[in-house]
């Protein structure tokens, strides 16, 4: 692409040489710099890639974009300074692949709890209506026959275009994507504009860790950002953050919720359980009415299937197709259960954080097990808090602990079960806890010390499938984990 088009929209000032050249790819990461790319340097969090702007010009780079001022190449290089590099690349980027979003109905959802289980609830309506549908988050990426893992919930923009581009070239007409307040933060989703956006709920939680938002209200302010940047709001009325978290949004708003006079609201609420099955039914009224059954357990599926009704309706779409989505839909990692005995349930769910660990253990509570056990650790190189938060709830909530390993990375476990201890003393210090460093054995253990009627939920990991130790990630995938020694021991 002309560089000069490439620059169509984008502030900018021209430093150094022409706009008229050819710009062979846009790159701001070194390992991938071809002859003729332009490369964009980035202010980082651990790091400045303006110190990589001499290597990449040998490189082969023949444009360089800048922030700040950096030693000029030979005059053969064209310099380009932006106010900020990050939101140049995501611009740039839509420019490169040729604003593919434009071309598709785009759906935005932001929250701290239930985003995930949201996106594919969406998805499943839009599928059983005959959309071609993409899905980006934290389960990854999917499309059609493609299936693979992402790094970040929010991928960075570069990557979320050239995705789009691949989506949409694929026959996809609609994308549901998961929106961090990181990645709107970075710039990652600069430049989309949404279709919908969909707001579940906001908890304390990504706040005072490395990387993470200083305050709550940055949390809650940058969440906020998606309203400002779509055209239909749809959001949770029995939120109490609703309304900050919407001050100066420019869209138009539907509603939602359960204890609220919503636009699409659900009462008679009832529990559904067999063996192996968690489910809930319950009756939308508002602008819509309608029976629905969820084979996910508890109030907040009700929560996450009424943000999909409501955004397949204001869609027009059928009656039927949310029905049948919303029936069909399961989620990996995402209150999913294992099905390996008639005498305990097993389930695997991402539960890390003290909001989600109180929902889900509230939610199962009201299924009435023989005991509730709690299987969990906590992921090293983050927030205390969170440690304290989900040892406090897990050992005010559950009949048995089982404290092992999540993804400590450079901490030692030990160091953290020392944390999740400081909470549980908050709590209740006499529920009866064990500590297994080692998360298999844990598994293990859980299920050799099954009683029948338990409910065992092994949370914190869900869809991941890996354990991160000391830096090195190993494969570790739950569900194949359990099912493989469910056989071991004769379960199934």
């Amino acid at each position: 692409m002309l560089l000069r088009d490439l620059f169509n929209g984008v502030e900018h000032t021209l430093v150094q040489g022409t706009a008229d050249r050819e710009v062979a790819d846009v790159v701001y990461d070194t390992r991938r710099l071809v002859p003729g790319a332009l490369f964009v340097c980035i202010v980082g969090t651990s790091r400045d890639s303006h110190d990589l702007a001499a290597d990449a010009v040998a490189a082969g780079a023949g444009v360089l974009v800048i922030q700040h001022d950096i030693p000029l190449p030979d005059a053969s290089v064209t310099v380009i300074r932006v106010p900020s590099s990050r939101r140049a690349l995501a611009l740039l980027s839509a420019n490169w692949f040729g604003h593919p979003a434009r071309e598709m109905t785009m759906i935005g959802i932001t929250g701290t709890k239930g985003k995930t289980t949201t996106a594919h609830m969406v998805r499943s309506v839009l599928l059983a209506a005959g959309r071609k549908t993409g899905i980006i988050g934290t389960n990854g990426v999917a499309y059609g026959d493609v299936q693979q893992e992402l790094p970040n919930t929010t991928p960075e923009s570069y990557e979320l275009q050239r995705m789009f581009r691949e989506m949409r070239n694929a026959g996809c007409d609609s994308v549901v994507m998961e929106v961090s307040s990181q990645g709107i933060m970075m710039d990652r989703v600069t430049g989309i504009e949404f279709d919908v956006g969909v707001f579940t709920n906001l908890y304390h939680d990504h706040i005072g860790g490395p990387g993470e938002h200083a305050t709550f209200e940055e949390y809650r302010d940058w969440k906020g950002q998606l309203f400002r940047r779509c055209k239909l709001g749809v959001v949770n009325a029995d939120d109490p953050n609703t309304e900050a978290l919407l001050a100066g949004h420019t869209c138009r708003l539907v509603t939602y919720g359960v204890h609220s006079n919503a636009d699409y609201r659900a009462d008679n609420l009832q529990l559904l359980r067999a063996e192996n099955f968690l489910g809930i039914t319950f009756h939308v009224t508002g602008k819509e009415e309608m029976q629905v059954k969820v084979n996910m357990p508890g109030e907040f599926s009700v929560y996450n299937a009424l943000a999909a009704i409501a955004v397949g309706r204001e869609l027009g779409l059928p009656h039927d197709a949310i029905h049948n989505g919303l029936t069909d839909i399961a989620v990996k990692g995402r209150v999913e259960m294992v099905p390996i005995s008639k005498e305990f349930t097993i389930l695997i769910d991402f539960a890390h954080n003290e909001a989600g660990t109180e929902s889900l253990l509230t939610t199962l509570r009201a299924y009435k097990p023989h005991r509730l056990v709690c299987l969990f650790g906590c992921g090293g190189n983050r927030s205390k808090l969170r440690r304290y938060g989900m040892g406090k709830v897990a050992s005010e909530m559950a009949d048995f602990l089982i404290l092992t390993e999540d993804n400590n990375r450079f901490e030692k476990v030990e160091d953290i079960i020392a944390d999740i201890r400081q909470g549980i003393a908050q709590g209740n210090p006499d529920v009866p806890t064990v500590e297994i460093p080692d998360r298999l054995d844990a598994i293990h253990y859980a299920i050799d010390h099954a009683q029948p009627g338990d409910l065992i939920c092994v949370i914190g990991k869900g869809h991941e499938t890996y354990r991160d130790r000391m830096g090195v990630k190993t494969p570790f995938l739950e569900r194949e984990l359990i099912e493989e020694y469910a056989h071991q021991i004769g379960l199934i």
